[in-house]
């Protein structure tokens, strides 16, 4: 998932008993009951989720994770739900009208990132509890917090108000889809299904359920993410005649070209001399800069998120150019990003062996910022490879989507406001996060909806090894499994109240 706190996250709850957060929720003491009697089996249903990986990139599971979606939301109480196909892989639609007179969507993911069996402390499929030093009990699995433990939850939530006896307060209209790890390649065409299209555009906005806590304690609410383009650099035998289809001996040099050095060339134009100022024509003509607002929204952001703790969890010592703390979360939000994931050509096993390889690829990524899109980023890296005579680079794009934004006095994001206040927690307030999530299909024409994350819960290690999801905190301040859940169930319901004060 490429949903990123500008830091480490952030948002916090206490325990559900410790915090009164929302008096306006009916009977919260009797679903908080059901919250705790259900919570086995929330943690064993969560288990067999991770058990079952859709990985959209090796195509593995696909329709079975699509299946597994559509029943887990009939299952948590949507009336209604079914598979969507697409040109890749499937999305999944579901809705649970309760009567009530404000919609809301939402938004799941149910692929995971590939994982390396060998390189994790327990089987990345097994969902293992283990008691984590100073955090508590978490499960470790891939996907336990990208993103599926916080997705449990909040259908945990849903579950626990239909069974106390009441309706929930607001509609849902749920779209999943599973490519959000290979930059949502066809799950526009999810929404652009008339029947979804028509039944999103009913709701207030949407919102992805996500695990942003810190261990201090402090909130953080995020008004849009960066955009996201995924795609690969290919040179070789494949693209060129002057490279040979097959590895040859490396005494060829001297009369055939090597594809590895053609594709550094073309990668060292992309970037300054620097090393990370994008550098590809026109790259900054419709990068929106940050507003005083925004800067100001950085600057008290900071206050809550310690500089050293960023630098602990990045394993860095300092930022670009020495920077300044402010400085550099400034960049980290405002700037375009063109990024090498990694770099694949030759012989890479121990010793040498005097090869010369026949093909280089690099895999890269975009990150977009307002008002850049995806089209006009493509169509600018290919203009510039190809005015620097670069016709034997071959650029295949994979995914991706721009940059999403929501004012700040929207519903979707008042009501977060509101949560925090009731329970007097601080939070700062981000621009945008560094990561990204396809919200700008919401957020973007036709439908032109507020589009938000949400989610005080608590995990680590997304797309690494050991990835993990609290389950049950040692810190009364931070929240676990079943604090996050009767999180999402107050937020349903100031969502409805803070709908109902703008009719």
């Amino acid at each position: 998932m490429r949903v990123a706190g500008w830091i480490s996250g952030a948002a916090v709850l206490a325990t559900v008993a410790a915090v009164p957060v929302t008096a306006q929720t009916p009977q919260r003491e009797t679903v908080a009951r059901v919250v705790a009697q259900r919570h086995d089996a929330t943690v064993k249903a969560l288990q067999d989720w991770i058990a079952l990986p859709t990985i959209a990139a090796e195509k593995r599971n696909v329709a079975e994770g699509a299946e597994y979606m559509r029943r887990l939301a009939l299952d948590a109480g949507f009336q209604a739900a079914k598979v969507i196909p697409t040109d890749g892989v499937p999305g999944v639609f579901a809705t649970l009208d309760s009567g009530a007179k404000t919609t809301l969507g939402i938004y799941f993911m149910y692929d995971v990132k590939q994982f390396d069996p060998a390189e994790w402390s327990s089987p990345p499929l097994e969902g293992r509890l283990v008691d984590r030093p100073g955090e508590g009990l978490t499960i470790v699995g891939r996907g336990a917090v990208n993103q599926k433990g916080p997705q449990m939850a909040f259908l945990a939530a849903i579950k626990a108000i239909l069974a106390s006896g009441r309706k929930l307060p607001v509609n849902l209209v749920l779209v999943a889809e599973g490519e959000e790890e290979v930059a949502s390649t066809n799950f526009h065409q999810v929404v652009a299904v008339p029947e979804v299209r028509d039944a999103l555009s009913k709701s207030i906005g949407v919102f992805i359920p996500a695990a942003a806590q810190n261990r201090e304690g402090s909130a953080n609410i995020t008004l849009g993410a960066k955009g996201a383009v995924e795609f690969q650099l290919v040179v070789g035998g494949e693209t060129s005649d002057k490279y040979p289809k097959n590895e040859v001996h490396s005494s060829n040099h001297a009369r055939i070209e090597n594809p590895a050095w053609r594709l550094v060339k073309a990668l060292d134009t992309l970037v300054a001399d620097d090393g990370h100022t994008p550098a590809i024509d026109g790259w900054f003509d419709n990068v929106r800069r940050l507003t005083a607002r925004q800067k100001q929204l950085i600057a008290e952001g900071a206050k809550l998120n310690p500089e050293t703790q960023a630098k602990e969890s990045l394993g860095i010592g300092r930022w670009i150019d020495n920077e300044p703390y402010v400085t550099s979360l400034e960049r980290f939000l405002s700037q375009p990003t063109v990024n090498i994931q990694g770099l694949i050509s030759g012989y890479t096993g121990p010793g040498g062996k005097t090869v010369l390889p026949s093909r280089a690829e690099a895999k890269l990524e975009f990150r977009l910022v307002p008002a850049m899109t995806k089209d006009e980023a493509v169509t600018k890296l290919k203009a510039h490879l190809a005015k620097r005579g670069f016709d034997d680079v071959r650029v295949t794009v994979s995914g991706g989507y721009g940059p999403n934004e929501t004012e700040e006095n929207s519903a979707l994001i008042q009501a977060q406001k509101i949560l925090f206040d009731r329970a007097k927690i601080p939070y700062s307030i981000t621009p945008r996060s560094a990561g990204s999530w396809p919200g700008v299909i919401f957020n973007g024409a036709p439908l032109n909806l507020p589009a938000s994350q949400f989610g005080v819960s608590r995990g680590g290690g997304a797309h690494a090894p050991n990835e993990w999801f609290l389950i049950k905190s040692s810190n009364p301040k931070v929240n676990g499994l079943d604090e996050a859940a009767m999180a999402f169930v107050d937020y349903l319901y100031i969502v409805a109240q803070e709908a109902k004060k703008r009719r």
